[in-house]
């Protein structure tokens, strides 16, 4: 399981990378009708992404210190 949540984690870093990569200050001065995608949706997106970054890491950290003391 661990393998997957580190496979998880990198897959999520680099999608993170591609759209924090992307131009949309470029795409915001064309003509609406010209845009691929919404600004909008790309930010919601993007946080998505870090929340499930943030879980996925809170998970692995949560295994290396065991489970909680009662």
């Amino acid at each position: 399981m661990i393998g997957d949540e580190h496979d998880l984690e990198h897959a999520v870093q680099d999608e993170l990378r591609l759209v924090e990569a992307g131009h949309p200050d470029e795409e915001m001065s064309m003509p609406i009708a010209d845009w691929q995608f919404d600004p909008t949706d790309v930010q919601r997106y993007e946080v998505g992404l870090h929340t499930l970054l943030g879980a996925v890491e809170a998970e692995h950290d949560g295994e290396h210190q065991g489970p909680p003391a009662l």
